[in-house]
């Protein structure tokens, strides 16, 4: 038995990073991320994290946290637990809603605050697997040519933690501990000394399995067995079927991730989220393979 929550489980993320008296934790990590572009983050505030489209048809977004800070800046912090064909899409589509959710009615100028979509990545990009010292990506709207940045209020930042291998011993700041933790707090047995620090500590204790309720334990292995299942359907699909670079963007591509996940027993809502395929496409899949079988 694990003595700490995993990170990459809805639950624990969320048990850490999500709420009110916790806050802190999140501050401090998302200072460490964005100190040199973003200054200094005094407080945050957690927004509903369901968005609907400008219309009924419109497609929803759901996202792991959403904050604002004391400036009205937009902080969308994202976990992505397995490879997932578009997943670049997703994060650019995700960032729509909370800039035109800034949109003013009456005489507005146009002006907008900052919007960073973070995301926490499970898995490695495929198109850069072999450069393993590239596990930071900080993206903005630059200019071709020149590579100057031309618009600086929309950032992409993602983290690819499976490259980040640093033991305890070889941790050089607080930034690196922090990726430490998100990495391994579900491994370790203990708070490490180099991490004894009070921000670290706070997280340790609410993360401890041990001292949670029943029902919150029995949430967090739910969670968790979603995490494993999910995370195990999807990158056997990718890998197995070697689907990277190969099918993107193409509508058999979804078909296969999802007829994998339905031979895995993953529910049906699970797998509208990971492929995009309706619910409807889904389970004519379904009766098809039952059909041939």
């Amino acid at each position: 038995m694990e003595k700490y929550v995993n990170l990459f489980t809805d639950f624990g993320f969320k048990k850490i990073f999500g709420e009110e008296p916790n806050k802190d934790l999140l501050i401090d990590f998302l200072n460490e991320l964005l100190r040199d572009q973003e200054g200094l983050i005094v407080d945050l505030v957690y927004l509903k994290n369901e968005h609907l489209g400008s219309t009924e048809l419109d497609r929803k977004a759901i996202f792991d946290l959403y904050c604002e800070n004391e400036k009205g800046e937009k902080f969308i912090v994202e976990l992505q637990k397995a490879k997932q064909t578009f997943f670049k899409d997703r994060s650019v589509y995700y960032s729509t809603f909370p800039i035109q959710e800034q949109a003013n009615r009456g005489g507005w100028n146009y002006e907008l605050q900052n919007v960073y979509t973070i995301s926490i990545l499970d898995f490695i990009f495929e198109e850069d697997k072999k450069d393993k010292a590239k596990m930071i990506y900080k993206v903005k709207l630059s200019d071709i040519e020149t590579n100057k940045i031309f618009y600086d209020k929309l950032t992409f930042i993602y983290l690819e933690m499976p490259k980040f291998e640093k033991t305890e011993a070889e941790l050089e700041n607080h930034f690196e501990k922090w990726l430490y933790v998100l990495r391994n707090l579900h491994n370790l047995k203990n708070i490490p000394e180099k991490l004894k620090e009070k921000v670290f500590e706070k997280l340790f204790k609410l993360a401890e399995i041990a001292k949670m309720s029943d029902q919150e334990r029995e949430t967090y292995q739910n969670s968790l067995k979603y995490y494993r299942d999910m995370k195990n359907s999807l990158d056997t699909a990718f890998d197995e079927g070697k689907i990277e670079g190969k099918i993107e963007g193409k509508i058999e591509g979804k078909q296969e991730i999802a007829l994998k996940m339905l031979q895995r027993g993953n529910a049906i809502s699970e797998i509208v989220e990971i492929t995009d395929l309706s619910e409807k496409e889904i389970i004519y899949l379904k009766n098809r393979n039952c059909q041939n079988e």
